[in-house]
């Protein structure tokens, strides 16, 4: 099984992470469902697990899935678990919305150490640009919550190359998360993924098998079926090996709300496609 380093932080990782957010977002289990699927997550061997501030069900719930984790990781008797959090999203009244003013991520930050429970986050990710405020003003308070120890590493998300890029100028990026997976493909369109490639970002996809609610389109694609029933998979493990190998950057991060997919998604690492299998989905999936 090959390990992922994350960014240019040398961290060996496990190649498949958990996001969290359907454990906390409308239709959610119950707490200790979602500590259950968090526990089999880590028992299957993911070390990596992606949340926000903003996966909860509006602005009294913030903090929600990082609270989860937390109680998880407390539960927890293995290895280490990397957590990867997420600051400028807001949810007034349950609607989406940005805020990645530099007093706000700085606010946001100091939640988050709380509701995580550690002085410092591994992971800090700019969760979107905000088109009020100037990208460099953004990236500024995260360099500078890094400079004080509170942040490990800086993460950016649904974010451009040419943002990678002045992100770059102000501190040095570890991850990049944009949404990747054979239905969206725009990271190799629009250069992120060889942006990340050329200078060991490590590139989180997250909805790599459809996301919250698109799932159905991976388990009823005739070619995903056609490879996975060939070698015993399932079609979601497939497109997860199918990310895999197509870049030595790709850290996938799928969802999960039920212990049985955590366990299928971190199955996905222990799969080799063969040459025919990668002839046959790069030809349903193009470049």
């Amino acid at each position: 099984m090959e390990r992922r380093i994350l960014g240019t932080a040398d961290i060996a990782l496990f190649p498949i992470g958990l996001g969290g957010m359907p454990l906390s977002i409308q239709g959610r289990p119950k707490e200790a469902d979602a500590i259950r699927v968090l526990l089999a997550a880590f028992e299957a061997g993911i070390e990596l697990v992606d949340t926000a501030d903003a996966y909860c069900l509006d602005d009294r719930d913030t903090g929600h899935n990082e609270r989860l984790i937390a109680e998880a990781r407390r539960q927890w008797r293995g290895g280490d678990v990397l957590v990867a959090t997420k600051g400028a999203c807001q949810r007034p009244g349950g609607a989406w919305t940005v805020n990645a003013h530099p007093d706000h991520l700085h606010a946001a930050c100091d939640a988050s150490l709380r509701a995580l429970g550690v002085e410092t986050i591994d992971l800090y990710q700019l969760h979107a640009p905000d088109n009020r405020v100037p990208f460099a003003d953004s990236l500024g308070a995260l360099a500078d919550l890094r400079a004080v120890g509170k942040v490990r590493h800086v993460g950016l998300s649904n974010v451009s190359a040419a943002q990678i890029r002045e992100a770059q100028t102000i501190c040095p990026i570890a991850s990049v998360q944009n949404r990747c997976s054979p239905f969206h493909r725009a990271a190799w369109r629009d250069g992120v993924l060889a942006h990340c490639e050329q200078h060991a970002i490590t590139f989180l996809p997250y909805a790599p098998v459809g996301g919250h609610g698109g799932q159905g389109r991976c388990a009823d694609h005739p070619v995903l079926n056609a490879v996975a029933a060939r070698h015993g998979y399932s079609p979601f493990q497939v497109a997860l090996a199918w990310l895999l190998a197509k870049s030595p950057a790709m850290l996938p991060i799928p969802g999960a709300s039920r212990v049985a997919s955590a366990m299928d998604s971190a199955g996905a690492a222990h799969i080799t496609l063969n040459d025919a299998d990668l002839v046959e989905l790069d030809a349903a999936f193009p470049t």
